[in-house]
């Protein structure tokens, strides 16, 4: 069963990743959330969400604001919003500006969509291939429910990335969010593009059978979802494998994407 804890600790999650590709370690967490009609158990859920997701990573719940508005919310609607602050010593701080030529790309797997592509990813299942929240589809091994499959826990990457951060190993990173592969790279690229070959990780059965449901052209689909990556890290190549064991060893499921090359700020596919 999904429940709103579930999905407010996703919030923290993906907040806490957001601040780590800069270098920053979190320090602290606020809530908002906003409903037509006040149910407190929904409220106290989403609320201890948000408190048990920081306390998994070590930062504080300071507090934060519940809004009741009627008319605004739908009957059993509400609008949950999390923001969060952390802390980098400014020598430290990811920017972009140690980003070199000849640099590989680091993938670490994702477990799901990632509180990203929700919209299409709707339609599909439930408008366009009828599936409703409780069926189990042959597509995704007949075991797993579609309620499962859509809202599988964002990952939060803090635990085994902020060690090398620590030591200086990490030139840039990006988190995989809304825009994929293709629009959250070039964040960190500056002048300089990132070569990818999209053979070097399995695509998730979930995005597979996403991406034919949806019938969308390749370059869309990694556009939309984050197709099994969900944070890239920029290495110097002599680096590279010590990095990769380091991140096997934590449990983390590891690809090498590819390199970066002088170019534009931009993505482009390896074929």
């Amino acid at each position: 069963e999904i429940t709103e804890r579930d999905w407010s600790s996703d919030v923290c999650s993906s907040d806490l990743n957001d601040i780590l590709v800069q270098g920053a370690r979190p320090l602290f967490f606020m809530d908002y959330v906003g409903t037509g009609r006040l149910n407190p158990e929904v409220v106290s859920d989403l609320i201890r969400g948000c408190a048990e997701g920081c306390a998994d990573h070590g930062l504080a719940l300071l507090g934060g604001e519940t809004a009741e508005m009627p008319g605004l919310y739908a009957d059993g609607d509400f609008d949950l919003v999390g923001f969060i602050v952390g802390s980098v010593p400014r020598e430290q701080l990811l920017d972009g500006s140690r980003v070199r030529p000849g640099q590989r790309l680091l993938g670490l797997a994702s477990d799901g969509l990632h509180t990203n592509g929700y919209s299409l990813a709707r339609k599909v299942v439930f408008e366009r291939l009828g599936f409703g929240v409780h069926d189990k589809p042959a597509a995704l091994g007949g075991e797993t429910t579609v309620a499962e499959a859509l809202l599988a826990p964002h990952r939060c990457y803090l635990e085994p990335l902020m060690p090398l951060l620590q030591k200086g190993q990490i030139a840039a990173m990006a988190h995989i969010t809304g825009g994929g592969l293709l629009d959250n790279l070039p964040r960190v690229l500056g002048e300089h593009d990132a070569w990818i070959d999209r053979s070097s990780w399995p695509v998730p059965p979930l995005f597979q059978w996403l991406c034919e449901g949806a019938a969308i052209e390749v370059s869309e689909a990694y556009r939309v979802f984050n197709m099994g990556i969900g944070m890239v890290l920029l290495v110097d190549p002599a680096q590279e494998a010590s990095i990769e064991a380091e991140l096997l060893a934590a449990g983390e499921r590891v690809y090498r994407l590819g390199e970066v090359r002088s170019g534009t700020g931009v993505v482009r596919w390896l074929e």
